[in-house]
């Protein structure tokens, strides 16, 4: 284990919904709020978030699973996976529902907004990044009209183990009609998956039924099963400066 990776980074803890977790905060300029995928924060992770400060962002990452700075093994994704799969906090099977961790990551995000607004520092919202596990997080924090720049990466969850969940966007049915009011008002979804990742299922063709033409994906042939993390692990360069550019178009 080791928080090398994280040097710079400031340790802090929010509690909002009857949920306390960790966060690490860098940077300066408009906010982002980027939740990890599993097993958690990984060195992957945080040189993705390290390429949004050096963009002129503040970011925050939730600590929601995992030992921040640890690199993934199996056993490290396995022990995750329990986690995720017993905590009351995420709807892992569930359809139609929101996680609960979406109430704690709203609260979050309002937190970051009003405190940018005060300080004259950002005016048109933030953005937030969700990737595998949490990679719809982003959509159910588009519920509130300061999140102007959501971005969905290999959104995995609920997790695909039958026709229907393939499918599911992971929100109540009131929290679907929100997002598409916001879509109908302008707010674009921008979404990344490699197209033989089976863990997505089919909840691109759910987000174009949802919200039409307000949708951007950005799907990329997969060279290998293995294909997954497109901003991580499997990580593309395009894609990522592809974000980069949509944060800058929405947020500055």
């Amino acid at each position: 284990m080791s928080t090398d990776v994280l040097t710079g980074w400031e340790k802090g803890t929010f509690t909002a919904a009857s949920i306390t977790h960790d966060t690490y905060r860098r940077g300066t300029g408009p906010g982002i709020i980027v939740v990890h995928e599993i097993p958690g924060i990984t060195p992957a992770v945080t040189r993705f978030a390290n390429d949004l400060v050096d963009a002129g962002f503040t970011v925050i990452m939730p600590v929601l699973v995992g030992t921040p700075g640890k690199a993934p093994s199996g056993s490290y994704m396995a022990s995750s996976m329990a986690k995720v799969c017993i905590s009351k906090e995420f709807t892992n099977m569930a359809l139609n529902q929101t996680s609960p961790v979406i109430a704690w990551l709203r609260a979050l995000g309002r937190q970051l907004n009003n405190e940018l607004v005060e300080k004259g520092i950002s005016s048109k919202g933030i953005g937030a990044l969700g990737m595998c596990f949490s990679g719809g997080f982003a959509l159910g924090m588009m519920v509130d009209d300061h999140l102007v720049a959501p971005v969905l990466s290999q959104p995995s969850m609920p997790f695909n183990v039958s026709k229907s969940r393939a499918g599911d966007l992971n929100l109540s049915p009131d929290d679907q009609i929100a997002v598409a009011r916001r879509a109908e008002e302008g707010c674009q979804v921008l979404g990344l998956r490699f197209t033989g990742d089976k863990l997505v299922g089919d909840r691109f063709e759910s987000l174009r039924k949802l919200i039409g033409d307000a949708f951007i994906a950005i799907e990329l042939p997969s060279q290998s099963k293995k294909d997954h993390s497109v901003l991580t692990e499997q990580r593309d360069e395009p894609s990522v400066q592809r974000v980069i550019e949509f944060f800058n178009e929405k947020l500055k």
